[in-house]
């Protein structure tokens, strides 16, 4: 009995002690396993940690090293995301450093901001891969001039420079803001030459100081040019400095001499003492004849954002600064130098362009100071010194019965002397379109020979046709005209079919100059309006009022 209770209880002991060690077993199996798992937590943070902080240190780099360039972040525009901003990368880096030594409470992270685009970069932000590889980076600072000179122009008067200054254009183009510069003190000989976009950047300052000079062989000029210098199809270009563009256009002149404008016929000389052509222009600088077709010396073309200031233009062969189909102009402190007899000579010509500013500039030429064309609207010129030359006209428009717009035009603070006209409406028999909105303000005379003219019968050659379409002229006003006149005071010539209406007269004080001209009365025909007070001389032909039958809203040919 007692060895069977004996063998019982070695038996249950057995167990007991197998249970035991199988539960110590399982416990120290659990304990390896957490411990494992403890081991493999550790090392994955490690590795994450150590992840961010080579991508942080790449981003520092990254930064640094676009900062040092002058670029902005184009990794991160083309990836879709908002790059960080890194104005204080130093400071957070040695504050990221210092974490373990000092805990505090983090602060919320700041919302991310695009930083503002840079004028230099163009990169797209996209939200996925961009189709097309980024562009290059921008040059380094500095690198946006670019002188004449480095790209082989010589500056001596004689070699042709043409070639020079079309590849310092073509790098200049390519860089927004850039600068080309034509240093002073040389004398560069340019041929034909057009800066042209439309693919070129934004705001390039063409900065001419020294003195550009246009060839005198007509070899250059093949069977005739529109312009000498063209800058078409750009955005913000300027043209500035302290230079001068010399057309050298004398043996061009004489062969349009006699030269013969519309105005003409009305100035009878005295006992022959003023011959009916002047004498013909010196043709000291050209051997052989030149085309008949005749530049202008600066024109800009499709152009919007155009500034001209600060050069000289002078003895340009036909106009001295155009503007064609331009929208939003700057003219100031600038000048154009011709002779009083050169032919054609406008000083600045507006075409199809609207939105200009003129101000601060002498314009002295051998034809209108200022003339502003069809298609111009919105035109301010004002404190503007013009003389000799044939004063500043809207016009001449409508010739070989062509529809001519222009509308929004004012000219105020003007002076203006030795002129052949002062302010002057010019249009042709045959023509449709209106002038509309025209305001003369504050105009100072000294010896003008016409001061005040609306011409709707405009004819440069000996006889014109007569013909009963007219572009219509209406809301005219002319206020404090006043100075001095050589010829006759006030000449409004207007179509019987198309009579001019709403012109206003005020504070007109015109007086006499005896020189060596036959001078007349006021003379007015078809013109209607008001006198708002009396003027001198009186100008009693104006007819007070509006037509019986207004013609000017009786037909839609002369509607713009």
């Amino acid at each position: 009995m007692s060895v069977k209770w004996c063998i019982v209880l070695v038996s249950t002991t057995t167990k007991h002690t197998s249970s035991t060690q199988r539960k110590m077993t399982m416990r120290r199996s659990l304990k390896l396993r957490s411990f494992t798992m403890m081991i493999l937590m550790a090392v994955l943070v490690w590795s994450v940690t150590l992840e961010t902080c080579i991508a942080r240190r790449g981003r520092h780099w990254r930064h640094k090293h676009r900062s040092s360039s002058s670029s902005s972040d184009v990794s991160g525009s083309l990836s879709g995301k908002k790059p960080k901003s890194h104005g204080n990368s130093h400071h957070s880096s040695h504050h990221n450093n210092n974490n373990h030594h000092h805990k505090s409470k983090p602060k919320p992270k700041p919302k991310l901001k695009m930083p503002p685009k840079s004028h230099h970069d163009n990169s797209p932000v996209v939200s996925g891969p961009p189709k097309v590889q980024p562009p290059s980076l921008p040059p380094q600072k500095g690198s946006q001039v670019f002188n004449v000179m480095d790209f082989g122009a010589k500056g001596d008067g004689k070699c042709d420079d043409t070639k020079a200054f079309e590849a310092t254009w073509a790098e200049a183009c390519k860089i927004e803001a850039s600068m080309m510069i034509v240093p002073s003190e040389y004398i560069f000989l340019v041929g034909p030459i057009t800066f042209s976009g439309p693919y070129c950047q934004a705001n390039i300052v063409f900065q001419l100081e020294g003195t550009i000079i246009a060839p005198t062989d007509s070899k250059s000029w093949g069977k005739g040019l529109m312009w000498w210098i063209d800058f078409t199809k750009l955005k913000g270009i300027k043209v500035q400095g302290k230079g001068v563009i010399d057309g050298r256009g004398s043996g061009w002149w004489q062969q349009d001499y006699p030269f013969i404008d519309g105005e003409t016929k009305l100035i009878v000389p005295l006992n022959n003492s003023v011959h009916q052509n002047p004498p013909m222009p010196i043709r000291s600088e050209l051997d052989w004849k030149m085309p008949s077709i005749k530049p202008t010396a600066l024109r800009f073309s499709g152009s919007t954002g155009v500034e001209v200031s600060g050069i000289t233009i002078q003895n340009s062969p036909q106009c001295h600064l155009k503007f064609d189909n331009c929208v939003d102009v700057l003219v100031h402190d600038m000048s154009v130098s011709s002779p009083g007899d050169s032919p054609n000579t406008d000083g600045i010509h507006l075409q199809n362009t609207r939105e200009v500013l003129i101000h601060s500039t002498t314009l002295a030429c051998g034809d209108d100071c200022i003339s502003i064309q069809t298609g111009c609207s919105n035109v301010y010129v004002h404190n503007v010194n013009c003389g000799p030359g044939h004063g500043i006209s809207i016009g001449s428009l409508g010739k070989d019965s062509t529809k001519a717009c222009v509308s929004n035009i004012t000219v105020r603070d003007v002076t203006m002397h030795n002129t052949m006209t002062g302010v002057r409406i010019k249009t042709w028999q045959g023509g449709v379109g209106s002038v509309k909105g025209i305001l003369f303000s504050n105009i100072q005379l000294n010896e003008v020979q016409l001061p005040i003219v609306i011409d709707q019968f405009y004819c440069d050659h000996s006889k014109c046709k007569n013909q009963t379409s007219a572009v219509a002229v209406e809301g005219v006003t002319y206020e404090r005209i006043k100075g001095t006149y050589t010829v006759k005071p006030v000449h409004l010539a207007c179509s019987d079919n198309f009579p001019c209406v709403d012109v206003h007269l005020s504070a007109i004080e015109l007086k006499p100059v005896q020189e060596r001209y036959h001078m007349y009365d006021p003379f007015c025909w078809q013109t209607f309006g008001e006198l708002n007070t009396p003027t001198l001389p009186p100008i009693d032909c104006l007819q007070i009022g509006k037509p019986p039958r207004n013609r000017v809203h009786d037909s839609d040919h002369d509607q713009c």
